[in-house]
């Protein structure tokens, strides 16, 4: 008899009380009960009241006004739910067309049609919902994920992505000429580093206008389905193998959600290497931030006269959440290192973490949809710099982690790369 390990004796005490809705073919009743038939409703109740308790505590805490706001975000939560229920649908899920997207169009088609209601406007809190998703993102975010794939992991994503970004951003300034240097930047980095989380967290960092944030996800977002689709087979016929194309992948689609997925079309081994490269890459999204918002504060915004900011400044600028980003991080991959005990802990809370932060940010991609107005909207799209802007900084992403991928695992570490294909 084989001894059983801490991991295995462990069980998820919220299993039940928190849930996703399920898939469905042509009834979306379906979508009420999770693949062993079982009713989903109980743990969209326990979401539900979770999410009311943490975020009016939040509010509380930061003084905020709470009248109106337990009603509007029962409203809100009925149509993330909607929004949620449309990316269930088979052939919807097939082509990985995820939340996100549905979210921010549910919420555009009523902001642009009936207008966002007044009485629903309390709720509306798209920052706050984003910034409590990363931080739970962070728990999912474990170093010891480095050393999965090593030295190759770390040198595709941490000099592919600041490089993509910097040249991108200096291209849209010099030689598009973009005005708006913050929608610049965020589409930037969208682009570069890990697609949504990245645009918000650079988007606090330079004080970018909500219509910026909601160009630059709507841009990542199509793309990201398109790349997901088209990558797989590419690889295929350009017989890089899963090692070299799973690593490509990893490094340039925005969603972790589609990298899994386009990763999977390559194997176990594609989908172990872009998975691993994607979060690797994740880990980036504090430096960036911090990056940016030194940048902006001394570079963009420094006043005339040369005085130099202070760097209280520097602080104030920088997006607090993402401490608590990295703060879970490091709590959890110190946990998963402990243990059995700790790794089973942590794949509880992972569980948990990745549900709740799933429906932060369906509530945060509906929210960017009610704030948005089309009228608005189409001052940034002029000319079409913005999309230019995304496909030339894509297409040097392609270019330039597909050459390290190639020499980090082909030149430099080979052995690396035959040892992930035993």
């Amino acid at each position: 008899m084989v001894a059983s390990t801490g991991a295995e004796k462990a069980v998820n005490p919220l299993a039940g009380m928190l849930a996703d809705l399920g898939g469905w073919v042509s009834n979306p009743f379906d979508a009420l009960r999770d693949k062993n038939g079982a009713s989903v409703l109980p743990g969209l109740v326990g979401v539900f009241a979770s999410l009311l308790v943490l975020f009016s505590v939040g509010l509380a805490g930061m003084r905020e006004r709470m009248r109106g706001f337990p009603l509007a975000f029962t409203a809100l939560f009925g149509v993330t739910i909607f929004a949620y229920l449309l990316s269930g649908q088979k052939v919807v899920k097939h082509y990985n067309l995820e939340y996100a997207l549905w979210a921010l169009v549910v919420g555009l088609v009523i902001s642009n049609t009936v207008g966002t209601p007044r009485w629903l406007r309390p709720a509306v809190r798209a920052e706050f919902y984003i910034k409590t998703g990363l931080v739970m993102f962070g728990a999912e975010v474990l170093f010891h994920l480095l050393l999965k794939l090593g030295p190759p992991g770390v040198f595709i994503a941490w000099v592919a992505t600041p490089t993509t970004l910097i040249l991108t951003y200096l291209f849209g300034q010099y030689v598009l000429k973009i005005e708006s240097k913050s929608l610049n930047m965020v589409i930037s980095a969208d682009m570069s580093v890990c697609g949504v989380s990245a645009a918000i967290a650079t988007a606090a960092a330079c004080k970018a206008k909500k219509e910026e944030l909601s160009l630059a996800i709507g841009i990542s977002l199509a793309f990201t389905v398109i790349m997901m689709v088209v990558m797989p087979p590419v690889i295929e016929w350009l017989e890089l193998g899963p090692v070299l194309g799973g690593a490509w992948i990893g490094g340039t689609i925005d969603s972790t959600g589609a990298v899994a997925a386009a990763g999977d079309a390559l194997g176990e081994t594609g989908l172990l290497v872009a998975t691993t490269v994607k979060m690797i890459q994740n880990i980036l999204i504090g430096a960036v931030a911090f990056g940016v918002a030194v940048y902006w504060v001394t570079c963009v915004e420094n006043s005339s006269d040369g005085a130099r900011p202070s760097l209280m400044e520097i602080w104030r600028r920088f997006p607090k959440f993402v401490l608590g980003f990295i703060a879970a991080s490091i709590v959890f991959s110190l946990l998963a290192k402990s243990g059995d005990s700790g790794e089973a802990l942590v794949a509880a809370a992972t569980v948990t973490s990745k549900t709740l932060r799933g429906w932060c940010f369906c509530l945060a991609f509906v929210s960017i949809g009610l704030e948005t107005n089309f009228r608005e909207l189409k001052q940034y799209l002029a000319g079409g710099k913005p999309l230019v802007l995304y496909v030339c900084g894509q297409t040097l992403n392609l270019a330039l982690t597909l050459a390290m991928a190639w020499l980090m695992f082909t030149k430099v570490f080979p052995d690396a790369a035959a040892s992930l294909n035993q």
